[in-house]
Order: structure tokens, then sequence, then C-alpha cells
């Protein structure tokens, strides 16, 4: 019976949001995302839309689709602050390492045992290319850190390794991430 039940409530959530996607739509058409696109605004509304659905409560005295404007407008408004807040600025516009280095130097650690000993040498050879090409515009920690990295140690065997602690170990990956980045895009300058 509760099976029954759950399975109604689930046809009705699916009909009603069915219906309500023109609304979604209408409503996240004027805004922008910065980071995002129009279907990421949709898709926040269509949240907000879920929980207007099993949040109303028609005791209130509002209508169904007062109430569901309401929250999906709320959700992409909640949204669209959100993405123009620089706190995670870093996270969202920062640069793996794995899109800067070459593959050459990113599969050395990885795949170094399975190659045949020449593939070995001119694998190693390119890798201090790499790092002497980089190397240029990083600071002798920041180039220490690096090699590091590639070795693919953690931070905190990094930090030891280097006399650091976690937080300066991530810094300075966070600055080697930035000037490769730079420096891949063509930029001459690295500060």
């Amino acid at each position: 019976m509760q099976r029954l039940v759950k399975t109604r409530a689930a046809g009705a959530e699916e009909a009603l949001a069915e219906r309500y996607v023109r609304e979604v739509r209408m409503c996240a058409r004027p805004y922008f995302l910065t980071g995002g696109d129009s279907e990421d605004l949709i898709q926040e509304g269509m949240i907000g839309l879920l929980s207007a659905i099993r949040e109303y409560d028609s005791e209130k005295g509002a209508s169904f689709r007062t109430y569901a404007q309401r929250c999906i407008q709320n959700r992409i408004r909640s949204a669209v602050r959100s993405a123009q807040r620089r706190k995670n600025a870093p996270l969202n516009d920062g640069v793996p390492l794995d899109d800067v280095l070459s593959d050459e130097s990113r599969s050395l650690g990885a795949n170094l045992y399975e190659r045949s000993p020449e593939e070995q040498v001119l694998a190693r050879e390119s890798e201090r290319e790499f790092i002497s090409a980089y190397s240029r515009c990083l600071s002798k920690l920041e180039s220490q850190i690096l090699r590091h990295y590639l070795d693919g140690l953690s931070y905190g065997e990094i930090a030891v390794k280097c006399g650091r602690d976690a937080k300066a170990v991530d810094n300075a990956v966070q600055r080697i991430r930035h000037k490769l980045a730079k420096l891949s895009s063509g930029e001459n300058s690295v500060s």
C-alpha cells in the first residue's frame, strides 16, 4: 500500500514538474549566471520547483502557481548571487595542472615501468626539458614543489620534504597553476 502511495506521489510530482517547465524557463530567461549557461539556470529553477511541489501548503492562502513562481525565482536568484561571489573564485577559475602539463610529463610517473628502457630515457629527458622551460618563471620553492608534485607526492608529503606546512604547499601549487596557465596561453609576462 505504501509503495502505491509513493508511486502515485512520484507520478504527481513528475506531472507537475512537466507542467511547469515552461514557467521555469520563463523565470530563468532574464538572468545571467556567471560561469554557467541558461541550462544551469533552468536546472536551478527546476530544483526550486521541486521544492515548491514538496513544501506547498494550500492552507497558507497562496495558489500553487504563485508559490511555485516564488520558489523558482528565489532559487535562481540565489544561484546567480552565489556565482557572483568571489569566495570560490580560486576553485572556479583555477586551471588544473593536468591541462597545462604535457602528456609526456604527466604520463611519466604512471606508465614509467610499462615502457621500454629507451622510452623511459626519452620520457625523463622530456620531463627535464619541461621542468627547465617552466622553471624559469617559477621561484626556487615553486620549482621544488612542482618536481615533487610531478612525482605524485601528496601535499603533506611535499610539505615534509620542503620544510613547509601543507597550506604553503597548496598556495605554491595555486601560484604554479596560475603561472603555467599564463605561459601556456601565450602571455609573455608572468607575475
